[in-house]
C-alpha cells in the first residue's frame, strides 16, 4: 500500500522532469542523468476594450434644448472584458540534480516517469505569442452631420446722408447681410430637427399623417427617421470608438518571499494593457496563498539487490490565486504551484553490473 502511494506522488511531482544525457562540450558529465525540478508559470490571457469618446460640438446645449446631460470632454478609458488564468510548467534551471549511473543502469520505472515528463511537457513552453496592439489614434469626425447651411441672414440698418433743403439728415436703409450662425443657433436648429423627426415617427406609427404607409414601406420610413435622429443626436451626445486588445502576461511565483503578491499587469487609459513595469497604468494585482503542508510519514525503502540513490522531486503547494483590480476581485482559482511547495527525495534503484 505504501509503495503504491509513493509511486503516485513521484509520478505527480516528476512527470515534468526533463532528463538529459549528453557528451557535448560544456554539457553535463557522462554517466549521469541530469534533470531539473518543475516550476509553475501562471499565464494570463487578458482581453480589454478601449473606448475613445468624442464629445459633440453641441454638448453644452444638450440640456437646454433636449433635456439631456451630455459628456462635455473627449475621454479615453479601458475596461477588462475577459481574463483566463492557466498554470504552465517549465524546468527550473536553478534546481538541477544528477543521478550517477556510470556503473549501472536505472530502474525502468524511474526512466519511464522521466521520459513521460520530457515528451509530454518539455516542448510545451515553446512558441511565440503574437501580441495585438491598439490601432493608430482615431480622430473625431462630425462632418456631414449638419442640418442646414452654416450661414444665416440678419437685418442690418445702414444710414445714408440725404439733403433736405439746406440741412443733411440721416435716412435709414434696410439691407440684408450674410453672417455666420453662432454655435448655439446651430445647436437650436439641430434640436428642432430632432424633435421634428420624433414627431414624424410618432405620426407614422399612430397613422396621424396624410401619407399612407403600410408593410415594408412603414418599416423603411421609421428606420430612416431613426437613423437620422441618431446621427443628429451625436452632435449633442457625442460618439465612441471601440477597439479590442488581447495580450498575454506571465507571473512566476518566487519561493522564499515574505509576501506572495505580484503586479500581474497594468491598465492604462491611453495605452491599454501594459506590462507590470510600465508605471503609466493602474496595477492589477495577483495574490497567491499557499495551503499548509502536512508532515509526511517516513518509511524505509527496500534496496535489496540494488544500490539506492536519491532522486529529488517537488510536491506542489495547492494555492488560492486571486486577481484583483484595486478592491475588486476579478478572478479566483486554486492551482498547484511547484516552486512554492516542498522538495523531497525518493530512493531510486541503480542495478549494478
Amino acid at each position: 500500500m505504501m509503495k503504491c502511494t509513493l509511486e503516485m506522488v513521484v509520478a505527480m511531482a516528476m512527470m515534468t522532469i526533463p532528463l538529459t544525457v549528453s557528451a557535448q562540450k560544456n554539457s553535463d558529465p557522462e554517466g549521469f542523468v541530469t534533470y531539473s525540478l518543475p516550476s509553475t508559470v501562471i499565464t494570463l490571457e487578458v482581453e480589454a476594450v478601449q473606448e475613445k469618446f468624442h464629445a459633440g460640438p453641441y454638448a453644452r446645449f444638450a440640456e437646454k434644448y433636449l433635456g439631456i446631460k451630455a459628456r462635455q470632454k473627449d475621454e479615453t478609458s479601458v475596461r477588462l472584458t475577459q481574463v483566463k488564468m492557466l498554470p504552465l510548467l517549465e524546468a527550473d534551471q536553478s534546481r538541477r540534480y544528477s543521478v550517477n549511473v556510470k556503473k549501472g543502469h536505472l530502474d525502468g520505472t524511474f526512466m519511464k516517469l522521466s521520459r513521460g515528463g520530457l515528451v509530454a511537457f518539455s516542448d510545451a513552453m515553446s512558441g511565440d505569442q503574437t501580441l495585438w496592439r491598439f490601432p493608430e489614434e482615431s480622430r473625431s469626425d462630425f462632418s456631414g452631420k449638419g442640418v442646414s447651411s452654416n450661414l444665416t441672414s440678419e437685418a442690418a440698418t445702414l444710414y445714408r446722408s440725404g439733403r433736405r433743403e439746406s440741412a443733411y439728415d440721416k435716412v435709414s436703409v434696410q439691407q440684408n447681410m450674410l453672417v455666420e450662425k453662432s454655435l448655439e443657433q446651430r445647436a437650436a436648429e439641430t434640436a428642432q430637427m430632432i424633435l421634428k423627426l420624433r414627431s414624424q415617427r410618432l405620426q407614422i406609427v399612430t397613422g396621424d399623417t396624410d401619407a399612407t404607409y403600410s408593410g415594408e414601406a412603414m418599416g423603411a420610413a421609421i428606420d430612416e427617421i431613426t437613423r437620422l435622429e441618431k446621427e443628429y443626436m451625436t452632435l449633442f451626445a457625442g460618439y465612441s470608438d471601440y477597439s479590442t486588445q488581447k495580450m498575454m502576461f506571465e507571473v512566476i511565483p518566487e519561493p522564499g518571499r515574505d509576501s506572495q503578491i505580484y503586479v500581474a499587469f497594468r491598465m492604462s487609459d491611453t495605452a491599454g494593457l501594459v506590462p507590470a513595469d510600465n508605471l503609466s497604468g493602474k496595477p492589477v494585482v495577483m495574490e497567491i496563498v499557499p495551503q499548509a503542508f502536512a508532515e509526511p510519514v517516513l518509511a524505509e525503502p527496500d534496496s535489496k539487490n540494488a544500490k539506492a540513490v536519491l532522486a529529488y522531486y517537488r510536491i506542489p503547494a495547492i494555492c488560492t490565486v486571486k486577481l484583483m483590480d484595486g478592491v475588486n476581485l476579478l478572478l479566483q482559482s486554486r492551482m498547484p504551484v511547484f516552486q512554492l511547495g516542498r522538495e523531497s527525495s525518493v530512493p531510486v534503484n541503480v542495478i549494478l553490473k
